[in-house]
């Protein structure tokens, strides 16, 4: 199985949907998700800050941004 982290905030509503959304496709893949406050790290944040969620997939080195919806999502654990 392949990590996935999840680039979230404190309080971020559509961080809470990505999420959601991720246990409706793969509970598995919900199970074993790292979430990374991206406030927390002045790189991630730059990184990130303005495009969070994103969910990465460590092992194929790529990202999904927000919005995704169900079948993207999926083709992305695939």
């Amino acid at each position: 199985m392949y990590e996935l982290i999840l680039y979230t905030g404190q309080g971020c509503g559509l961080c809470d949907e990505a999420e959601a959304l991720l246990e409706k496709v793969s509970e598995n893949a919900a199970s074993s998700l790292k979430k990374v406050d991206v406030r927390a790290n002045s790189d991630l944040y730059h990184l990130y800050g303005a495009r969070i969620p994103v969910l990465y997939r460590e092992d194929i080195h790529n990202e999904l941004p927000w919005p995704f919806d169900f079948f993207q999502l999926g083709e992305f654990l695939r």
